[in-house]
């Protein structure tokens, strides 16, 4: 079987797609790719399905649709294949679990190049790093089931899945700047500051990057129109490390050079107290 799940829904057996087109059956199928190989209760799946208000016939509806996915399943694999879609979707005390290879999901691949890509990170092996990021971030196809209606369970998912992306975006930047790519990373640091516009770590990017292509105006300014936003919106100041970068560039500080030395870290932590 092979499951996408970073971006539309996709599970395709020999080829053929099993993703049903009705909506609740879909988010049952998403669910259970998440979590290949892991039992999920009766439970879990209702509350995704119905939240905290299921029909006096949910039990049953959702059986209709375990069914229906392993209808589709059996269709797949064919007459010739050893074992069944019970086995594949198989039940068990209080829930079911779909039994295949946790490598055939691209959600474990791309938790599989971001731990590698962390590790030459921190080992400052930062080509490394930024090719497996880079491979890491490719999978991506849009928004995490970005065609599947999400209940409260598979919700806390998707944001889990598109927090762990922003990060990797992060740390893919916080490496190439460390190989000195401050310039070609100017134009996506202000797409990405413009998509999320109170994220410092990004603005402490986008400012570094600035400064050491000699934009020094414009690296004070990410800062001034952050400030401006945080106070109006929030009420607060930008974060001691932010106000130490600024502070930096005003100074025209040699450490926000590009450093080597064997203790490097992220952009945002350079003047981390």
């Amino acid at each position: 079987m092979d499951i996408q799940l970073l971006g539309p829904l996709r599970a395709t057996v020999r080829g053929e797609s099993i993703v049903p087109t009705a909506g609740k059956p879909r988010q049952i199928l998403a669910l259970l790719a998440l979590h290949p190989g892991r039992v999920l209760p009766v439970s879990t799946l209702m509350d995704e399905i119905w939240g905290t208000e299921p029909p006096a016939s949910a039990l049953t509806t959702l059986q209709t649709y375990i069914l229906q996915l392993r209808r589709r399943l059996g269709t797949a694999l064919g007459p010739d294949t050893p074992g069944t879609a019970k086995d594949v979707l198989a039940t068990r005390h209080g829930g079911y679990v779909l039994q295949v290879e946790p490598t055939c999901s691209d959600v474990r691949e791309y938790e599989r190049l971001v731990a590698c890509a962390q590790s030459a990170f921190e080992q400052n092996r930062d080509d490394q790093a930024s090719g497996a990021f880079s491979k890491a971030l490719a999978l991506w196809q849009g928004p995490a089931l970005v065609d599947v209606r999400v209940g409260p369970i598979l919700e806390i998912e998707v944001m889990r899945l598109e927090e762990s992306r922003l990060v990797t975006t992060e740390r893919r930047i916080d490496a190439d700047l460390r190989l000195g790519k401050h310039s070609r990373l100017i134009a996506e640091l202000f797409d990405l500051i413009s998509r999320h516009p109170q994220h410092e770590g990004l603005h402490s990017q986008a400012m570094v990057a600035l400064y050491r292509s000699g934009r020094q105006a414009s690296a004070l300014d990410v800062y001034r129109r952050l400030r401006i936003r945080l106070i109006e919106e929030l009420g607060v100041e930008p974060s001691p490390q932010l106000q130490r970068i600024h502070q930096a560039i005003l100074t025209v500080d040699p450490h926000l050079e590009i450093f080597t030395g064997e203790r490097r870290g992220s952009t945002f932590d350079l003047y981390a107290a």
